[in-house]
């Protein structure tokens, strides 16, 4: 008997300020995969936060969903997940939710929602409540991941060397500026300030004095309740990417080069003048050692499945410092992510299939009485 096709749900979009990122990595996902293996079913999330079902996600996807399907409900069915173990289904919610039509049960989800409502430990709890095998990090890898502040703290603890920082909730700004911004210029200048839950670099500043620091604390305060001022590394900004669950593995390490003065979200995804250098230009010892901290972040911070590891190496000294962890890091085909496997051996293709192995292997180990269907994986 023929053995029929992997359903790999793809959840993308989101209401966080990296919507069109995760479009991006979305759009990636699906066009890479073997079609005689996988039978994908595009699951889209407008910015208003509406679930859509994979006719109408397809139209986001390429961009040819009306406005009204993107960022209002404007009465037309929406889609969830059912929050029932039972089932693993796609629902399409139809007359406002009076009735439902079941789709067919989703075998995996890959879930590319980067930042808030998505990277951040909610999905992940949502796909613990329907029981269904999903990509990368649980909900407390992705809650530390996403929270500059915890994963600091996490790293830390563990022993792993961070640069300096101070955080600030929106309620302190308001009842006591001065305090703020003096705690905030005690690393001196330049610092960065930024969003303590936000990713792709949105909402970040270089505040290069102390008349630039106030309105890059109002600018991170734009995009979250919490923001950290954090220590300026005069250093290379280096990146390792980690695949693995129990027995995780590092990628070569790779550089990034900004085109701007430090790595913004522009020079990410916009002018594309970046230099990313793979491998990294680095001595075999570093390199060694950026490996080994990479792995060690992944697992204090609890990760499965995937993560990029952010470095600095400081000039001068070279000393190594942990900036950031991704549980969902960027899956475009020319995102730092897939790119350092490809040069550590593995292509774009092969790393999706890797992800939903060890999607179902951590599924199944949490479920030990559950079946293996070989009709299924």
């Amino acid at each position: 008997m023929a053995k029929r096709k992997i359903r790999l749900g793809v959840i993308f979009g989101g209401r966080s300020g990296e919507h069109e990122v995760s479009l991006m990595s979305a759009a990636g996902i699906l066009n890479a995969v073997d079609k005689e293996t996988y039978e994908m079913v595009p699951i889209g999330i407008t910015k208003s936060g509406k679930w859509l079902p994979p006719a109408k996600a397809q139209a986001l996807l390429t961009g040819d969903a009306p406005s009204a399907v993107q960022d209002q409900d404007n009465g037309e069915p929406g889609a969830a997940l059912v929050a029932d173990p039972r089932q693993h289904a796609l629902m399409t919610v139809t007359n406002g939710g009076e009735g439902a039509a079941l789709q067919e049960p989703l075998d995996v989800v890959f879930p590319v929602l980067h930042g808030p409502f998505g990277e951040d430990g909610t999905v992940q709890g949502f796909l613990e409540l329907a029981n269904v095998p999903y990509v990368g990090a649980g909900v407390l890898g992705s809650a530390l991941g996403m929270d500059k502040v915890k994963m600091k703290e996490m790293l830390r603890y563990h022993g792993l060397p961070v640069a300096g920082w101070a955080s600030f909730r929106r309620w302190q700004w308001r009842e006591d500026r001065e305090g703020v911004l003096r705690e905030g210029a005690k690393f001196g200048f330049p610092c960065f300030v930024k969003p303590a839950n936000l990713g792709s670099s949105v909402g970040i500043t270089k505040a290069h004095d102390a008349a630039e620091l106030p309105g890059a604390i109002e600018e991170a305060f734009r995009h979250d309740e919490k923001i950290l001022v954090e220590e300026f590394v005069d250093g290379r900004e280096i990146e390792v990417a980690v695949l693995g669950n129990h027995h995780p593995e590092a990628s070569v390490p790779g550089e990034i080069v900004p085109c701007n003065e430090f790595y913004d979200y522009r020079a990410k995804y916009v002018d594309g003048k970046s230099e990313l250098l793979i491998p990294a230009p680095l001595p075999p010892e570093t390199a060694k050692r950026v490996r080994q901290m990479a792995i060690q972040a992944f697992q204090a911070l609890e990760c499965f499945g995937f993560a990029r590891v952010d470095f600095f190496v400081r000039h001068g000294d070279d000393e190594v410092l942990v900036n950031e962890i991704n549980t969902i890091p960027g899956f475009t085909p020319i995102s730092m992510y897939p790119k350092l496997w490809e040069a550590s051996g593995l292509s774009y293709a092969q790393l999706v299939d890797r992800l939903v192995e060890l999607a179902i292997e951590r599924w199944h180990e949490r479920n030990p009485a559950a079946p293996v269907h070989s009709d299924q994986v």
